[in-house]
């Protein structure tokens, strides 16, 4: 059986990664920062020392590298790559700030750009974090970066990834990336990544 680690899982299983994810072929193992959501694994992104190098088939982090300093951001890519066997792939997700920036630009900063099961999401909560979450001291949702498609594939190439593929979703206000650690040729990556992403 192969393995993904769960980077940032907060309360949420493998059902709500994505469909390549969500079958009996995979193992999750679910890592967090915040012990109180009972991951397998504590720890930061930053500092993974808690997982072996070479040891998980694939890395999936949906909504968690926002939450870093820009600083940060290559310390936890190249964390990424250091678990990750030699032919492992990463799944990020992240904001996508040019579809945000728009709505910000249009004067929208408060308004909701949607609706999801923990309220309205406003351009503000996507920029800066959850304003509910932290209103309630849940500091770990501050948001400290960002990234459009452009830099999310450039600092996933820069990390060490061989083949980096990002999307955005504008619809979504979303990124979807994924890298891996060996190079593939186009044709293998496309499929690669149809593969693996939600629809």
């Amino acid at each position: 059986m192969k393995s993904f680690l769960h980077v940032g899982c907060g309360p949420k299983r493998k059902d709500q990664t994505t469909k390549g994810f969500n079958t009996d072929e995979w193992n999750e193992i679910r890592f967090d920062i915040d012990e109180s959501v009972q991951p397998d694994v504590v720890g930061t992104m930053t500092d993974m020392s808690a997982v072996a190098d070479g040891s998980v088939d694939a890395v999936f982090s949906s909504h968690n590298i926002e939450h870093l300093y820009p600083h940060d951001v290559p310390v936890a890519l190249g964390e990424f790559l250091r678990v990750l066997k030699d032919d492992g792939f990463v799944v990020i997700t992240c904001p996508d700030l040019k579809s945000v920036c728009a709505l910000i630009a249009d004067d929208k900063l408060t308004e909701a750009a949607y609706v999801s099961p923990a309220g309205p999401i406003a351009p503000l909560d996507i920029l800066y974090g959850h304003r509910p979450a932290m209103g309630r001291g849940n500091l770990y949702m501050a948001h400290r970066c960002g990234f459009t498609k452009k830099t999310l594939d450039a600092d996933l190439r820069i990390a060490g990834f061989a083949t980096v593929g990002v999307m955005d979703r504008p619809e979504n206000f979303d990124l979807w990336a994924i890298a891996s650690k060996k190079a593939m040729t186009q044709e293998e990556f496309v499929a690669f990544f149809n593969a693996q992403l939600a629809g």
